[in-house]
């Protein structure tokens, strides 16, 4: 059973996202809250394994708490529901460690899946809102310069797939599209990860944006 907090300053938002997880089968949820600082206090005491987080909130907003969250070294994974008004508060909360956010108006269903996916390790980045939000945000914020060093060491496949993770495509559709088998792509993606240093795909989007691979 995924135990899910939910840590959004408005309880009837609070109060919909509670009545979706607890109609699912596999998930539940534990508690709400409604700062950041609150949210990394629950996450303290343990038995969470995600965190629906919003961005601004009272007290400490859901880019320090995710921040928090992380220096705990937990297996507490966070989930960023965004907007596209704050775009580079959800940028800095992905550089802080979470695995990925989605809009607030997903459908339920991407929602339920999204918190599935992020529990069992993976990221989740909102396709339809990767590039502009990258675009966005990116010469407002410290450490988004082009450098191309960090490249020079993978191979030319390796680089082709890590453009395909940064447009959002999954393992499946970059198989298809580069035409090697799917096991390939999850070898070359453990790679990438190695050799950028990134803790998930969500890292690989960003440092494919830092470097100007999606120019």
């Amino acid at each position: 059973m995924i135990k899910v907090l939910l840590a959004d300053d408005q309880s009837l938002v609070r109060t919909g996202f509670r009545m979706l997880i607890d109609s699912a089968d596999d998930m539940t949820c534990v508690g709400e809250v409604g700062n950041g600082a609150d949210a990394v206090a629950a996450v303290r005491r343990g038995g969470i394994d995600v965190v629906l987080m919003d961005i601004r909130m009272p007290i400490m907003d859901g880019t320090r708490a995710t921040q928090e969250i992380t220096d705990l070294d937990t297996d507490t994974k966070v989930l960023v529901l965004t907007t596209f008004d704050l775009d580079e508060y959800v940028f800095a909360a992905l550089r802080n460690g979470a695995s990925g956010f989605l809009l607030k108006d997903a459908l339920p269903d991407d929602l339920l899946g999204a918190i599935r996916a992020v529990a069992s390790g993976g990221a989740i980045v909102a396709p339809t809102a990767t590039r502009r939000l990258l675009d966005h945000v990116a010469s407002k914020l410290p450490g988004s310069g082009r450098d191309d060093s960090r490249l020079d060491a993978l191979t030319e496949r390796e680089r082709e797939v890590l453009l395909e993770v940064a447009r959002g495509a999954n393992n499946t559709e970059i198989g298809q599209r580069l035409y090697m088998a799917e096991g390939t792509v999850k070898t070359h993606v453990g790679r990438l990860l190695a050799k950028l240093q990134a803790r998930d795909r969500v890292g690989l989007v960003l440092v494919a944006h830092e470097c100007g691979l999606l120019d």
